[in-house]
């Protein structure tokens, strides 16, 4: 199973390209979000789905995890497939994703192509609380989010509860290290 390639990118479309990746070209379906960020000619490092069919294995592309995880867990949701899937990551970031699970936004996730009322009810009723860690988004350098989420589970803390505690408190002021998150979220757990 294919897990990661990193190569040139050629022959980029919308919703498809191909990696080279040591002389052998590999066909990948992408979101387009890839289609934005990568430019032909361009290196790049891609987190791979691999699905085998009857007819051969199909490679699903990623920027980073957390859209692979996103991507992967919207798989687990009945009727959803993967172009489904694909095209839900085409519209929303995994952040916003799991925003609208966790909020219940049948709207926001009905403006992707291809997501009707039952199969966005579906989503919200099956993933929610499942994308939690997925909504924080992707650690950046100097994030300091999904450290203090580890502390508070260290802690005794439920993975749920320190992920709500955090991305509430993460947007006060002066919330930009580790330390000071912490201790704002502990507040905020304490009550």
């Amino acid at each position: 199973m294919i897990g990661r390639l990193a190569g040139v990118v050629q022959n980029l479309e919308p919703g498809s390209l191909i990696i080279d990746v040591g002389g052998v070209g590999y066909l990948v379906s992408t979101s387009l979000r890839a289609f934005e960020e990568l430019k032909d000619g361009s290196k790049a490092t891609l987190w791979i789905h691999t699905r085998a069919r009857e007819d051969g294995i199909v490679l699903f592309g990623f920027l980073d995890r957390s859209e692979l995880s996103a991507f992967e867990r919207l798989l687990g949701v009945v009727g959803v497939g993967p172009r489904i899937a694909l095209a839900v990551l085409s519209y929303l970031t995994p952040g916003q994703l799991g925003e609208a699970v966790e909020t219940g936004d049948y709207p926001r996730l009905q403006r992707a192509p291809g997501i009707g009322r039952k199969t966005a009810e579906r989503i919200v009723l099956e993933l929610k609380g499942r994308l939690e860690q997925v909504a924080i988004g992707p650690a950046t350098q100097g994030d300091a989010r999904p450290d203090a989420v580890s502390a508070l589970v260290n802690l005794g803390y439920s993975e749920r509860d320190a992920i709500r505690a955090v991305r509430k408190v993460a947007t006060t002021a002066g919330a930009d290290d580790l330390a000071t998150l912490l201790r704002l979220a502990l507040q905020s757990l304490t009550g």
